[in-house]
């Protein structure tokens, strides 16, 4: 019997996803956050504690030997110190818990943040993060990356709106020749009290520029939070649900900032 049109459609469509990669490549879920025109003032120490989990998520790894996110639970301390009045040095020091109780630490990320244009009154304000990674293979497939995310946004009385389009580029020997992951991430805020915001927070994995995946194969994570600035206390809280199956179907955040004084 001849082969029908639908067997030739399903037969190409089943090759097509053969080829196709298996999703965006998971990365180590460390520090869940837009950046904003947030800058320490010169001389200035600044401390936060990233605390991230995923009770239900993908279990089976994207790559051997990846340690998935779900069940797990990252603590990052971010130290930072204020250089000039628009430049900032930060370094993460991420710990793992796995499902499985292991606790480890999956390697540094330095970065620099600069900000030229800061609007704390309102406006428009902009910048760059640049951030350089050692991440343990079992967390991120590349290892070593180097991450360059501009910073543009706009606040007003009532609403804050900030993207930061992503781009990281492998530096492990066998992969830095890819084009760059492309990450965008943005977020959407309104106060609704003195010091209390609400609010969206859109992250995706697109894949390479040259190779954007499949909607199904990326990771699009939409998140409901809530920012807090009403010193001592300042955090940053959220909740989060895959949108695409190739993100963790839920996750957790949090940031605290640790005051000084």
């Amino acid at each position: 019997m001849k082969p029908s049109l639908r067997f030739w459609s399903c037969l190409v469509l089943l090759l097509w996803a053969g080829l196709l990669p298996g999703g965006a490549e998971a990365s180590l879920q460390d520090e869940i956050q837009v950046y904003d025109d947030s800058i320490n003032a010169p001389g200035a120490w600044g401390l936060e504690l990233h605390v991230n989990t995923t009770p239900s998520g993908l279990s089976r790894p994207s790559y051997p030997g990846e340690v998935t996110n779900v069940h797990g639970v990252r603590s990052t301390p971010e130290i930072s110190y204020g250089l000039t009045s628009s430049l900032e040095a930060g370094l993460y020091l991420p710990v793992v818990h796995q499902s499985d109780n292991a606790t480890e630490f999956a390697g540094p990320r330095a970065r620099l943040k600069w900000i030229p244009q800061t609007a704390p009154n309102g406006g428009v304000f902009y910048g760059l993060n640049v951030e350089v990674s050692a991440v343990k293979p079992q967390y991120e497939i590349y290892q070593n990356m180097v991450e360059f995310r501009p910073i543009i946004g706009l606040r007003t009385e009532q609403w804050l709106l900030v993207g930061n389009p992503v781009f990281d580029f492998p530096l492990r020997s066998g992969y830095h020749r890819l084009e760059p992951n492309f990450d965008p991430a943005f977020k959407i805020g309104r106060t609704v009290q003195e010091g209390i915001s609400m609010g969206v927070e859109y992250y995706s994995e697109l894949g390479h520029l040259n190779q954007v995946y499949p909607l199904a194969l990326q990771s699009n994570v939409l998140f409901l939070a809530m920012d807090v600035d009403r010193k001592p206390w300042v955090f940053n809280l959220g909740i989060g649900r895959g949108m695409t199956q190739g993100a963790d179907r839920w996750t957790l955040k949090s940031i605290f900032e640790i005051p000084f004084d």
